[in-house]
């Protein structure tokens, strides 16, 4: 575990160097982040300028949710898609074997390739979200239900960071995979909504299919102090049960690259 704490903390380091190259544009990109994340805010003033509540979820609750998006959209650009787009390339050209050569697990070598450091200043406005969201609620979250909510964020993590595995992974089979990528962008976008609002088909596929519910609805009852114990226990499960099937494909993707070599 040190060993591989140090490789992260090198690739970290070394996406930072490279970030700050080029400073006037590090300060940029941040500030169009959190530009961005601002704008994302819009619709639900929008949405809320006529109404009280949706689904029985107040502006305030559903800033938290928003919040929570932000703060996981945050860590998809900043940390996980970065990394792990650059896989389909070393597929496409066949330089795979470079990362495979190396005494280190594939999986984690190309999971801390790259990250942004500018797509930071999405966890600030997250926080500055949340700060605006309870204050229009009045009151301040309960110490449980931070700690609850600061469990669920590492299993939404480890979700969100599964599933890309499992996209990532069709690139062995089908090699290009763009399409598949932007529509995997375009479906989180709904996640911004608390998941009570889709209903029928769309509400069970964002429940038990693509999780989009475990990812913001449920950290943000737990931060609101609502949560079931069953929800929280079975998402826990949930995130468990995604990471482990995660591991197995690519384990079974990776058997299927043919190097430039080959």
């Amino acid at each position: 575990m040190r060993r591989y704490a140090r490789l992260f903390a090198v690739q970290v380091r070394a996406s930072a160097l490279l970030a700050m190259q080029y400073r006037v544009d590090f300060v940029i990109d941040g500030m169009l982040s959190a530009f961005s994340a601002g704008v994302a805010l819009i619709p639900l003033f929008v949405v809320f300028t006529h109404r009280t509540s949706i689904e029985g979820w107040t502006f305030g609750e559903a800033l938290v949710v928003t919040g929570w998006f932000t703060l996981l959209q945050g860590v998809l650009e900043g940390a996980i898609n970065p990394s792990l787009t650059t896989v389909v390339d070393h597929i496409r050209k066949g330089t795979l074997d470079f990362v495979l050569l190396k005494p280190a697990d594939a999986q984690f070598m190309v999971s801390t390739a790259r990250f942004l450091p500018w797509r930071a200043m999405s966890i600030v406005t997250a926080l500055g979200i949340f700060v605006l969201a309870f204050v229009r609620l009045g009151r301040l979250p309960s110490l449980t239900g931070v700690l609850l909510s600061l469990a669920m964020l590492v299993a939404a993590i480890a979700l969100l960071y599964s599933l890309w595995i499992l996209t990532v992974s069709a690139a062995f089979y089908v090699v290009k995979i763009d399409n598949l990528t932007f529509l995997f962008g375009s479906i989180f976008d709904f996640a911004r909504w608390p998941s009570s609002l889709f209903r029928g088909v769309v509400g069970f596929v964002f429940t038990f299919i693509l999780p989009l519910a475990l990812m913001t609805t449920y950290p943000a009852e737990a931060l609101l102090g609502r949560l079931r114990l069953s929800t929280f226990l079975g998402s826990l499960v949930a995130a468990v049960g995604f990471v482990t099937f995660a591991r197995l494909v690519w384990k079974s993707s990776i058997r299927r690259y043919t190097s430039a070599s080959s």
